[in-house]
Formats: structure tokens, sequence, C-alpha cells
């Protein structure tokens, strides 16, 4: 994977996935690993770039995700225009991480592209509209969720985030961050207490970063100091954003999510989620069935080399959990809001 070290003006910086150049381009992803101490451009060139660059985190955000698959199938394509290595890539890139839903919707379009295709010389330009089309449809959501999210907030509010739901997650401005960005362009004055969310520091690392670079006001919290804020302190709503969610409202997120949410319950707080119509499958209805991605050991006993338990240690490393709809105030979408969801009240807003 071959890397680039630009500089980048102050409080600014390159969107997490882009397409450079045409038909024989490539997929360049910000490194999110690196984050906050160094902004560093990836070239993924390769088909197993993206999918390592997917599995190790360096792209992650359910939309992001699968905008970076679409992008990976016309990698496949660099050589020459090849159906089968189309194919295979698509196959490929669906085994990187197996929670977030966009990442098989996603693909799901571009072997929609495959299927219909009856033109090979055509092929490469077709699946670069398609992915150019995920990408733009998700930055449009995203700040449809932002509007539809602002009229739940009021002025002068502090509100309470976990893992990362932002701009870097996804095309543009994010799901629950595009809520909190909204919010500011309206002129609403808003603070935000950021959870670290371990074992990876999502929340510490990259939306305490990203709430700095708009100069709205966050505070860092440990993950166990959550309901400690909620009993003491001045807090008005939770958001967050989901990596999949089910026909009844059940919402799969980042680890530790589900916590937060059972704490809101206990203290009166409202608990939103956001999140784009791509995330839902509503093939599923119970949140039980949701697959949950377990993860090396040793983002828990040494993330980033850093010694913190015995290296022998047993460790259980869930990547999600999942919060049941009854504990989710509001799902918050780019078509508007479901309010105590219920299979039949998402069935019906997605129709």
């Amino acid at each position: 994977m071959s890397a680039s070290s630009p500089s980048f003006p102050a409080n600014s910086a390159p969107a997490a996935v882009s397409w450079q150049g045409e038909e024989k381009g490539l997929l360049q992803l910000l490194d999110q690993t690196l984050l906050p101490a160094e902004m560093r451009l990836i070239d993924c060139d390769t088909v197993e770039k993206v999918w390592e660059a997917i599995k190790m985190l360096r792209v992650r955000g359910a939309p992001a995700i699968g905008i970076a698959a679409a992008y990976g199938v016309v990698v496949s394509q660099r050589s020459r225009a090849d159906r089968e290595a189309a194919q295979s890539a698509t196959k490929y890139l669906a085994t990187s991480r197996p929670t977030a839903v966009n990442l098989f919707w996603a693909l799901k379009r571009m072997q929609a592209i495959l299927d219909g295709n009856q033109d090979q010389a055509t092929l490469t330009a077709e699946l670069l509209a398609e992915a150019r089309a995920i990408h733009a449809e998700d930055r449009e959501m995203c700040h449809a969720i932002g509007r539809n999210g602002a009229d739940l907030i009021d002025n002068h509010s502090t509100l309470v985030t976990h893992c990362n739901a932002g701009g870097l997650a996804t095309a543009e401005y994010g799901t629950a961050l595009s809520v909190i960005f909204t919010c500011q362009d309206q002129g609403k004055q808003i603070e935000v207490f950021a959870d670290e969310t371990r074992p990876l520091w999502q929340g510490s690392r990259l939306t305490a970063w990203e709430l700095q670079q708009r100069n709205i006001p966050v505070t860092v919290i440990c993950d166990s100091m959550a309901a400690h804020v909620m009993q003491t302190r001045k807090v008005d709503a939770v958001i967050v954003g989901a990596d999949r969610i089910t026909a009844r409202g059940d919402a799969a997120n980042k680890i530790g999510t589900y916590s937060l949410a059972v704490n809101a319950k206990h203290h009166g707080i409202p608990f939103y989620v956001a999140a784009p119509s791509s995330t839902f499958d509503l093939d599923l209805v119970d949140g039980k069935d949701i697959p949950i991605e377990q993860r090396n050991a040793s983002e828990v006993v040494a993330p980033y080399d850093t010694t913190l338990a015995p290296a022998d240690v047993s460790v259980y490393n869930p990547a999600f959990d999942v919060t049941p709809a009854e504990l989710i105030t509001a799902l918050v979408t780019e078509k508007g809001v479901v309010q105590q969801p219920t299979e039949e009240k998402v069935r019906a807003h997605l129709a």
C-alpha cells in the first residue's frame, strides 16, 4: 500500500474516501489509524489493499466502508475490464467485516451492474459510475440526516456521543455528527461529551478531533464515566450512529453503545440513533440475529503496541453490541424521524 504524508492547512483535512483519476484510477483513503497525530493519505491500487484497509480500520464507519468497497470493485479493473475479476473482488471484499450492512448493500449494487452489463468494453465505466453514485448519495443522505436530527435538538444543548459517526465515517458530515454540525450551521450553541470508545479510542481520537475542527466545545470522557456524567451534569440527549438496524429498530453500533442507552433510559435522557436508510437490514427483525464481529485480542491487551494486560490473558473483544428498539427514543434517517421505533413504523418509514 503506497502512502504519502502531505501537509494540510490548519483546521482542514482531506476526505476520508476519494477516487483519484478515471477508469484506471485508484482509491485514496485517509488512514484513520494514525489520527489525530498524523494525517496520511494511502493509495489503494489493488483489491487486496482495499480489503486490508477495511479490515484494519484504516477506513471505518458503515457508510464509508460501503463506499470504499464499491470503489474496490472498480480497482479490480485497473489492468483491464475483466468481469471475472470484478466478481471475485465483490465476493472477497464481502469477507472483510461482517457487521456493517452498508458493505453488503454497496457490493450488491455493484453486483447488479455486473449482472446487467452486456458489453465488457463499458464495464469499468459502468462500475465507476455506480461507485460514484453510491458516494454522492451518501453525501446527500448525511446532510438530510443532519437537517432532520437538528429539529430534535434545542439551542444550548449538551449531548453525549459514542465512537465516531462524522465525516470520517461517511462521505461527508456524518450521521450523528451531521446532526451536531447542522445545529452549528443553524446558529445553535452545542456542547458535546465524547466517550473515548475503548478499545481503539475512536471517540477520543476521531470524534473529538472532528469537533475541534469545527470549533464545537467537546469534552472527552472514559466510557465508564458516562453514567456519572448523566447523573451529575446537564445532558440533554445522547446521539449515536449505527452499523446495522433491524426491521423493528434494534441497532448495532460500536461496543459500549448498549450500556450508554441503558444509562440514558435510567436518567430519562432521549437516546437518538442517526443512520441512512442503507444501514437498515429489513431481512432481520431481531437484533440478536445481527452478526457481531469478533476482533483480535491485541486491540484490548496491547493497542497501538502499548501493553495494558498480561500477554497470555483471555480476551473477549466483540466490536459491536445491539441496542434494542425499546431503548431508542427515535431513529433519524434521511427520510425523517421514527419516534419510538417498532417494526410497523420502520417498514412504513422505509417503504
